[in-house]
């Protein structure tokens, strides 16, 4: 029992440091702003410099420390070492031409500025490493990580997150410390050598201990494991000279490797979602406002000398490589920030006498000033980037960049769950060429869909993480057919709030559940164990626009034969399929529009679908009443069905018009 007189240390910190950043995100929120950036200024304002809510060093550090471990962690899962094998190119001569001409064009103007080398040298690595935390989060939330400027970035971060280690390595000597040229290039060989063995665990060790601990079916056991391997890694490279941050990274990359690395992601999302925000916090509180009001001259120097350089470096990089000036540009505005790594290579130099610029206290509260403010303003420089980009394209009159590869699903079908029903439907399916993803749980399942090379997920479908990798946003159909009810009701609730233009269908055993699934936000939820894949299938065709007739004609077929169309030959279904795989049929959606829904009430007139987004409204149900081609001044009202034509992005793009305003209570 805990005596009522004993308090946890730092607890009322703590309380000052979470409250502050729940509060910062709501407003975030309600002001559509990038939450890092509010997290930076809780940061500035909860600090000792402005109120005082927050002064202990110790946990100030302790905290961004876990705060970078768990970023970086997230991001290495989710990378794959195919992908870096397909980058090794922009990898290695982009991010070291990025680096390598920072940090000479630093060098020079601090010489030349009267500047010691060795501080000189220093500073150049300080201001040649990004920010890989913001960048990626930006691009992920935008879905740019595999555009052009999104790959390149990716790129370069990676290879500034390597680099690092040289650097750490190079401080002692830079600083004129114990260590010799050969026991830097000795320790560096330790170094490299740690990386390649946990690496190797990516092919070896780590998959094989996930399937183990996934077949026990446990959460709470999947994601302890998960965690020990994130921590454990990390304090094992730290102990060879690599950084926590980094080897976190490399944690995230052996797990990337496994089977169910999109599962892992899922699962610690949660604490990346808090850490992400006291990190940034944490970053925030650093910031000395007295410094700043005491030398504003100084700390706009620094801000628009480290802007310019690291543009400059980084377009030129970029254009090195063959890149179009726009895409330069656009990455360097990217990457023009100062990075997480960087205080950790400022607190190695600390220890060895080595401040930014040789300036001591002024130079190093002078670069963490500019570091803040520059991360601040990443969201609205990669924003300027990227219309900068926009506008260079439209007066080259070349075509758009190439989708990425999440783009290319798009109308699909999302299976949950890969039992006998979800087999036969995606047996169909995959005969007629209908685009699907299965999304299921069981391991033994994955194994033997993936030998039949069947496109599915690990993962939790009521997690928002494992639906987005599905491409939820521009999918036609979602069928549930899993036997966990109250698992079903989450997965319809979420992928409801996730696509409003979604057609979700059901499978039940019990006919009480058909009413709180529909209130739920499911379409059709068919009760009977016996017509499930019957009914399923026949939706999942309707959906497509085959005929009606030629439906019922086929379901009398498969009734009378037992069901043998699911269990045998489907060339006769494969033929009527594909009568339905028109334009029409693939881009044409029955939308409901919901109780709440900003799209109720409103004149087809004021609603200018067609202009706005693209989308046609063929006709209007209501009731038991089909008014076709409604004229702009028809009124929508709640339970309407739309019957829209567009593409699976014009869809994506009007959610917002059809999502009612109340989200799901999960959304992790």
């Amino acid at each position: 029992m805990l005596l009522a007189g004993v308090a946890l240390p730092f607890l009322g910190e703590l309380v000052a440091l979470v409250v502050t950043s729940v509060v910062i995100a709501y407003l975030c929120y309600q002001i559509r702003l990038v939450p890092i950036v509010g997290f930076l200024l809780a940061g500035v304002l909860i600090g000792p410099g402005v109120l005082g809510l927050v002064r202990n060093e110790t946990l100030i550090q302790n905290t961004a420390e876990i705060g970078v471990i768990l970023l970086l962690f997230t991001i290495g899962i989710e990378f794959k070492l195919d992908q870096l094998r397909r980058i090794w190119r922009e990898l290695l001569l982009g991010g070291g031409l990025q680096v390598g001409l920072t940090t000479l064009i630093v060098l020079g103007l601090s010489l030349a500025l009267g500047i010691d080398v060795r501080a000189a040298l220093f500073t150049g690595f300080l201001v040649a490493l990004s920010s890989t935390a913001i960048v990626l989060s930006v691009l992920s939330d935008r879905q740019e990580t595999d555009m052009v400027v999104g790959r390149l970035a990716v790129a370069m971060l990676i290879f500034q997150d390597l680099a690092i280690v040289a650097m750490v390595l190079l401080v002692p000597v830079l600083g004129g410390g114990h260590g010799s040229a050969l026991e830097t290039l000795r320790a560096l060989g330790e170094a490299l050598l740690v990386v390649g063995g946990v690496l190797v665990l990516a092919r070896r060790i780590v998959p094989w201990l996930l399937e183990r601990i996934a077949h026990t079916r446990r959460h709470e056991l999947f994601l302890l494991t998960v965690v020990a391997i994130c921590f454990g890694t990390a304090w094992v490279t730290s102990l060879f000279g690599v950084s926590l941050a980094l080897g976190a990274f490399l944690a995230g990359l052996v797990v990337s490797e496994s089977t169910y690395s999109e599962y892992a992601l899922s699962e610690i999302l949660p604490l990346k979602a808090l850490f992400n925000a006291v990190f940034f916090v944490s970053v925030g509180l650093l910031l000395d406002v007295s410094f700043v009001l005491a030398r504003p001259l100084l700390v706009v120097g620094i801000v628009l000398g480290v802007l310019l350089v690291k543009v400059l470096a980084t377009a030129a990089a970029t254009r090195l490589l063959g890149y179009p000036i726009r895409v330069a540009l656009a990455l360097g505005l990217t990457l023009a920030q100062i990075g997480e790594f960087s205080f950790v290579l400022a607190q190695a130099g600390r220890d060895v006498g080595l401040t930014p610029a040789g300036m001591g206290e002024a130079g190093t509260q002078g670069l963490l000033a500019a570091t803040v403010l520059l991360m601040a303003a990443t969201p609205f420089l990669m924003a300027l980037g990227r219309r900068l980009n926009a506008q260079l394209l439209r007066r080259e009159s070349a075509a758009p960049e190439a989708p990425s590869e999440k783009a290319s699903l798009e109308d699909h079908v999302i299976v949950v769950g890969y039992g006998p029903a979800g087999q036969r439907l995606v047996r169909v399916l995959r005969e007629t060429g209908i685009p699907f993803i299965v999304i299921e749980l069981n391991p033994h399942t994955i194994r033997a869909a993936r030998a039949e090379g069947i496109p599915i997920l690990y993962g939790d479908a009521s997690r928002r993480h494992i639906l987005e990798h599905a491409a939820i946003e521009r999918a036609k159909v979602c069928v549930v057919a899993i036997n966990d009810e109250a698992a079903t009701r989450r997965i319809v609730e979420l992928a409801r709030f996730l696509n409003p233009t979604l057609q979700i269908i059901v499978r039940t055993r019990f006919l009480r559940d058909v009413e709180p699934l529909q209130r739920a936000g499911a379409d059709i939820v068919v009760p009977e164990e016996l017509e499930t894949s019957v009914r399923i299938f026949t939706q999942v065709l309707q959906a497509y626009f085959v005929p009606e007739d030629e439906i019922q004609r086929q379901v009398a077929a498969i009734r009378s034969g037992d069901y043998r169309i699911f269990r045998g030959s489907i060339q006769e279904a494969h033929l009527m399929v594909l009568q339905g795989l028109d334009e029409e049929g693939l881009h044409t959606r029955a939308v409901v529009v919901r109780e709440g829904a900003p799209v109720a009430g409103k004149t087809l007139a004021e609603l200018n679908l067609r202009q706005r987004y693209g989308l046609t409204v063929l006709a209007v149900r209501r009731g038991n009443r089909t008014i076709g081609s409604p004229a702009g001044d028809f009124r929508i009202e709640p339970g309407d069905r739309l019957v829209l034509i567009g593409l699976a992005d014009q869809f994506a793009r009007c959610a917002d018009l059809f999502r009612p305003p109340r989200p799901p209570v999960d959304e992790a």
